[in-house]
């Protein structure tokens, strides 16, 4: 199983939730337990959907880390 990088932003709402290695793949919430479950089923979909296609499955190449500000 792929794992893939998934960026978490508060909203003025709740949540939202993005991969960049898989454009257009989006999930929202009001807590962070829900727009992760929503970010899984979003994924789910999204990759479904390329199988059914037939395209690429995209490989995780997306890494995080955390930079002190300089300056």
């Amino acid at each position: 199983m792929k794992k893939y990088l998934t960026l978490v932003e508060r909203t003025e709402t709740g949540y939202s939730a993005y991969s960049p290695d898989l454009p257009g793949c989006v999930g929202t919430g009001q807590t962070r337990a829900e727009v992760e479950s929503n970010m899984h089923e979003a994924m789910a979909f999204h990759l479904d959907g390329l199988r059914e296609e037939g395209q690429p499955i995209p490989e995780p190449q997306t890494y995080s880390v955390y930079l002190e500000a300089r300056g």
